[in-house]
């Protein structure tokens, strides 16, 4: 479940993901697996040979790219998490989440 956002800004990362653009989505979230994580973003694109490369050029293996849904995305936490965020220029996802 997606907390601390709005369902435009859902909506909006869905259809640039169908576009094909590597688009990508922070919010609040929680799973036991990784205690102390609060955050995720969700570098999502529809062409998994464009996702699978992007993932590869950012040191990222794309094995774990989430594929099961209509919206193929790698989801991106901690440290490399806000170095990608930093690096996309999306600072304000770090301002908004406290990243």
């Amino acid at each position: 479940m997606a907390l601390g956002i709005t369902r435009e800004e859902l909506d909006a990362w869905k259809a640039a993901v169908l576009r094909g653009e590597i688009a990508f989505l922070t919010h609040y979230w929680t799973d036991d697996r990784f205690p102390g994580m609060r955050t995720v973003t969700k570098a999502g694109c529809a062409d998994l040979e464009r996702l699978s490369d992007w993932c590869r050029q950012n040191g990222l293996n794309p094995a774990y790219i989430h594929r099961r849904d209509r919206y193929p995305h790698f989801d991106l936490i901690g440290e490399k998490q806000k170095e990608i965020l930093i690096q996309e220029g999306l600072t304000a996802h770090i301002a908004r989440f406290r990243l």
